[in-house]
């Protein structure tokens, strides 16, 4: 088998005389070309010199010429067989073992080196320099399926299949008939270096293993001399085997000129390209590699003189000065990963990514609060003092809190707990927690998890990807700078769950105080203490909490505000703060207790006073408008601008000193110095409930009560919705009668429970009509229709059962229930009334409708004594057992 060693021919030179040139060269435009491209000199002096091979006349090669070259004279290997001297013509050697060559022809001229492993073709190779005929022909292989599809790394590959798949006349078909005669130069074991002399054509075949064929010598066609010059051009290009084989084979010294002189245009173009592209490159770096370089002198100048150290000196004195002021109190498993990571810094260099890297790891190590703990403030009345100034009502909440400082103060130190407030949006829940951090003078940190759904956000990145960071708890303590903070997380009945783990999980190892002793962050990959932090979270439902989670949390629930508490805050927080915002002194505006009374039942009803507070800036918003109005109307009287002419300046609120002429204007402080000779003076703005439909329009809400006197078939009810309590009303009327195939058609955007709630109530109420009124086969013979109004809303939910049971007696009957009613509660089939959740919620709705009397489940007695007095005070409640109850209670009344 044969190996090409290298894919460039190499010239040798030799000692035998160059070919004999005429004194005066042939002067053609192609040779002028050629010689250009190889700087071939015509001078026979200049030829001599550069003759690369033997001359290739028919003389006998120069026998000195082998013992000349390095290869051939090593004759201390025992493998090594060098080329004897011989005066045969090198036209007698007319059978010759043919060699096939891969992947380039040999030119005459030229050497190649290749591998034999075949035994028997190179014991021939042996054999025929013993005989001291040391030729061969080399002959290139053609292209087939399987060395098409080859790269060119598979060269040796390609050989030893061609020669071991094929033999005699199979590899005969399989190679060029035109090659070169080959002088065998010397054998080093598998090693062969051939010399190519002249050209030759297979004729015929004469042995098969090793293959042995019948040439013939080619004879160059033109007396042209410089057929060395197209050879040797061919040679030393990167033309492919095909060209070269082309240039071989081609008799016509000069076809055989242009083809190389092709070859060698192409090779200079690719010469010139490789040479702009490296021009380009350097031109590029050498610019970045100055500077690099004067870079490092100036920094070795300065460190020299003492004026600056280089960076990783710098950065590392400085994470030692950070850990020299808390060494004591961290941890030594974080003391031991910190001087590693530093002696790490030291070893790498500062352009690699793994320094950037360290570097960020070692920032965050050494920056957070190792062991630092803020001093806490458990003054119980200090810290009811604040949270009454910050919070109106919520005692239940106060008082919890109240609990949690005592128990601290008792202790000596505080302990980790996990609150969770929850409660309709806009009651305080957030601001609850920045009071709570006042009242202790505790560090604050706030984050949502409202839609969070990569745990990596929770437990941090690992530290294997540029960009890698810290979770949300190590952010937290770097910002605040102690171990033990209040965190309040926010929206946490919102946490999503995706292909990125699940947060709500990983949340369990954060807060719970029997496990974050020691939490381990992805990215410090060390443990951190999180026992003594305060967990505050804050829901609008507690459906929605993963129960493990839900589990862990001490839950307070925040139902909303009464009207009376709405109104506290909306005059000693929201008013006051809203005039100050809006840049507005409290003596240019007035707002009376029945404008905000007004304000609150009839465009704020819900549970919280967010919207309060919008209404109320957007008010204080149109006056502000209205006094600058006001006032560059009075600085600049030349251009008076009627402001009651047009529709955009009508004003707003009247005052005591507007009158009904026109232009006249109501003066801010600022203004009246100015006006005061003319003896204006400004009065201030007055909000009345009169006028508030002047700033805010109509009135969104009318009263939730629709009938003064309740028709027959209608019962109000009681619900509860994320956004706080609520009423609705359950009717129930006639369609047409179906004898003995009672049916209730239901409407109302009902949910599924709801649906079931109602079925129930029918075969309930027909019970109770045959008990109580056996003659009365109403509910027995008629096709009844139960609605709930405020179709678009969805509604769902067991408690609305014993209200549609009474809405079905009370058409049954014909019998209106008793008026300033309402009722909560599931009914079962047998009758039992079972408890209901959201007490207060529905109890504040009542009120809002100005319901007397509430019928609860007995079970929830305790959580209406729980409630505050004066959201208690004027309501008559009733607990109930069993329906019997409720039907005495809603018809037992005289008309």
């Amino acid at each position: 088998m044969l190996k090409l060693l290298s894919s460039t021919a190499h010239t040798i030179h030799h000692s035998n005389p160059s070919p004999r040139v005429g004194s005066n060269p042939i002067k053609t435009p192609l040779f002028k070309a050629l010689s250009q491209l190889t700087g071939w000199n015509r001078s026979s002096q200049e030829l001599s010199r550069r003759a690369f091979c033997s001359n290739q006349s028919d003389a006998a090669a120069d026998p000195k010429s082998d013992a000349s070259n390095p290869e051939a004279s090593d004759t201390k290997s025992s493998s090594a067989v060098v080329v004897s001297t011989t005066t045969t013509s090198l036209d007698d050697y007319q059978t010759v073992i043919a060699l096939p060559l891969p992947k380039k022809p040999l030119f005459p001229g030229f050497y190649m080196p290749i591998y034999v492993k075949d035994r028997k073709l190179i014991e021939a190779l042996q054999e025929s320099m013993r005989r001291q005929t040391p030729y061969a022909g080399a002959f290139l292989l053609k292209d087939d399926e399987a060395s098409a599809d080859s790269s060119s790394s598979s060269t040796t590959c390609e050989t030893e299949n061609v020669l071991e798949k094929f033999k005699g006349k199979e590899l005969l078909n399989r190679m060029h008939e035109v090659g070169t005669l080959a002088q065998i130069s010397s054998i080093q074991g598998e090693q062969v270096i051939l010399i190519g002399r002249r050209r030759l054509r297979i004729t015929d075949m004469v042995s098969e293993d090793p293959l042995s064929v019948k040439v013939e010598h080619i004879k160059h066609i033109g007396d042209f001399n410089y057929q060395h010059l197209a050879d040797f051009g061919a040679g030393i290009s990167g033309a492919n085997k095909h060209e070269n084989q082309g240039v071989l084979e081609e008799l016509d010294v000069h076809k055989r000129l242009e083809l190389t002189l092709d070859l060698l245009k192409k090779e200079v173009e690719v010469n010139k390209i490789q040479a702009s592209i490296a021009k380009t490159v350097e031109e590029k770096f050498s610019g970045e590699r100055r500077q690099i370089v004067l870079k490092e002198q100036l920094k070795a100048i300065k460190k020299e003189l003492g004026v600056e150290t280089d960076g990783k000196s710098a950065f590392s004195e400085k994470f030692k000065e950070r850990i020299e002021v808390n060494k004591d109190k961290i941890p030594k498993h974080v003391l031991k990963v910190i001087e590693e990571n530093l002696t790490k810094l030291q070893l790498l260099e500062p352009t690699s990514s793994e320094f950037d890297v360290t570097l960020n790891y070692l920032d965050w190590l050494t920056v957070l609060p190792w062991g630092n703990i803020s001093d806490e403030n458990f003054d119980v009345l200090r810290a009811e003092k604040i949270l009454n100034e910050d919070h109106y009502g919520l005692s239940d909440v106060k008082e919890r809190i109240l609990e949690f400082i005592a128990v601290g103060s008792l202790r000596g130190t505080s302990q980790g707990k996990i609150i969770c407030l929850s409660g309709p949006p806009g009651v305080g829940k957030t601001s609850i927690g920045r009071s709570i951090a006042r009242a202790l003078d505790r560090k604050f940190f706030r984050f949502s998890v409202g839609g969070l759904s990569d745990v990596a956000e929770i437990n941090g990145h690992r530290r294997t990807y540029i960009g890698a960071m810290p979770g949300k708890l190590v952010q937290c303590l770097k910002t605040v700078g102690t171990e033990n903070p209040i965190i309040l997380i926010d929206e946490i009945d919102k946490l999503g769950k995706g292909h990125s783990g699940d947060p709500a999980s990983a949340l369990l190892e954060v807060m719970d105080p029997e496990q974050n002793a020691n939490f381990r962050d992805h990215y410090l990959d060390v443990t951190i203490d999180l026992s003594k932090v305060l967990f505050v979270c804050t829901a609008n439902v507690i459906d929605t909490i993963p129960k493990p989670l839900l589990d862990r949390m001490e839950v307070i629930s925040l139902a909303g505000y009464i009207t009376d508490e709405k109104l506290h805050i909306a005059r000693d927080f929201l008013v006051k703060n809203t005039c100050r915002d809006c840049g507005i002194k409290p003596e240019q505006v007035g707002v009376s207790d029945a404008a905000l009374l007004s304000l609150i039942e009839n465009y704020c009803r819900e549970a919280g006073v967010r919207s309060l507070h919008k209404n109320i800036e957007k008010i204080y918003r149109k006056i502000a408008l209205k006094l600058v109005r006001q006032r560059a109307s009075t600085v600049v009287p030349a251009v008076s601008v009627d402001v009651t002419d047009t529709e955009d300046t009508k004003p707003l609120a009247k005052t005591d000193s507007e009158t009904s002429t026109e232009g006249s204007t109501v003066l801010t402080d600022e203004s009246a110095t100015k006006t005061e000779q003319s003896g204006v003076v400004a009065e201030k703005v007055m909000i009345e409930e009169s006028n508030l439909a002047d700033y805010l329009g109509k009135p969104v809400f009318h009263t939730d009560k629709i009938y003064e006197k309740t028709p027959v078939g209608v019962v109000m009810g009681l619900a509860w919705t994320s956004m706080g309590g609520s009423t609705l009303y359950i009717e129930t009327t006639f369609v047409e009668e179906v004898e003995r195939k009672g049916r209730l058609r239901i409407t109302g955007q009902l949910g599924s429970v709801m649906k079931e709630s109602a079925q129930i109530a029918h075969t309930v109420a027909r019970r109770i009509m045959l008990e109580k009124e056996p003659d009365n086969l109403f509910l027995a013979n008629s096709k009844l229709h139960l609605h709930v109004p405020e179709g678009a809303t969805p509604k769902d939910g067991p408690s609305a059962g014993c209200t549609m049971i009474t809405s079905l007696l009370s058409l049954a009957m014909k019998k209106p229930v008793r008026k300033d009613l309402a009722m909560t509660g599931e009914v079962t089939l047998t009758g039992r009334i079972l408890p209901i959740g959201g007490v207060k919620e529905k109890t504040i709705a009542a009120r809002r409708c100005q319901v007397k009397m509430i019928i609860f489940p007995e079970a929830n007695r305790k959580d209406f004594d729980e409630l505050p007095e004066n959201v208690k005070e004027g309501l008559d409640v009733h607990f109930v057992d069993e329906y019997e109850q409720i039907f005495e209670l809603a018809f037992g009344y005289d008309h």
